[in-house]
């Protein structure tokens, strides 16, 4: 008998008297701040489908235990994607992107519940959310930048079309951090909110769509169709992936 490997998220989806649920996806990887590794991937693309699936599901609610919510790509993932093969590399960056790229496209709307620290892949991911709600003392840092990476994911893009030009190129070139005072005020998040009450702000938030089924995926089919431009995003997601294969490929920087 093998040994299971430990949950680093969890999938909890309870239906109420009348079978619709709200689905709530959980990061619990806090040894590395909930930092996207391979193993977190994996977990996270199963559940993702899990929800997806369940004709139970009205809407999905991503949040985090401990002090981060989202620290970006594991350090010794990124370190394998420096030291592998061009071919290698690529498809890595392919694998790292599908994570978040899978939360933007779910049949159901989504909501980010933001508790703390979202930096670079992790903002990636709570960007692709439909809806942020913010804890008032939550940070999110672009962090490729300073870190000598190439923003990668669409990174730039998802920026710009939720808080404008302005606020991408603010974070994603000249590292600004962002407080929940400024997502709110530019657009990156809805509302923030103290962080004792985030989980119950949220919940409370999407406990509606539950009561209509039929309108809840119709909503979210038309977000997706209109208010975000996948194909656009796509074009982004390949644009960044080959400059940020260049800014881990460069002699003498570590990152």
């Amino acid at each position: 008998m093998t040994d299971q490997p430990p949950a680093l998220v969890h999938l909890d989806i309870a239906p109420d008297a009348e079978g619709v649920a709200i689905a709530t996806i959980t990061l619990d990887s806090q040894h590395n701040r909930n930092a996207i590794s391979r193993a977190l991937q994996r977990q996270m693309m199963v559940h993702l489908d899990t929800a997806n699936l369940d004709d139970s599901v009205r809407a999905i609610v991503i949040r985090a235990e401990g002090p981060a919510f989202c620290s970006g790509a594991d350090t010794r993932l990124l370190e394998d994607l420096r030291d592998a093969r061009p071919d290698k590399a690529y498809d890595g960056l392919a694998q790292l992107c599908a994570t978040f790229c899978r939360f933007g496209q779910l049949s159901v709307p989504t909501l980010a519940a933001i508790n703390g620290p979202a930096v670079g892949a992790g903002l990636n991911l709570a960007l692709a959310a439909d809806v942020r709600i913010v804890a008032s003392n939550a940070v999110r840092v672009s962090g490729f930048a300073k870190s000598g990476l190439h923003p990668g994911g669409g990174h730039l893009h998802l920026l710009a079309r939720t808080a404008g030009i302005g606020a991408a190129a603010a974070a994603g070139a000249f590292a600004q951090a962002i407080t929940a005072d400024r997502a709110v005020a530019t657009g990156l998040a809805w509302t923030a909110v103290p962080a004792s009450d985030l989980l119950q702000i949220a919940e409370h938030s999407v406990a509606h769509l539950a009561a209509d089924p039929a309108l809840a995926r119709a909503l979210a089919a038309t977000l997706r169709r209109t208010a975000t431009d996948s194909a656009a995003w796509d074009r982004a997601v390949e644009i960044e992936r080959a400059r940020q294969m260049w800014s881990l490929s460069r002699p003498g920087k570590e990152g």
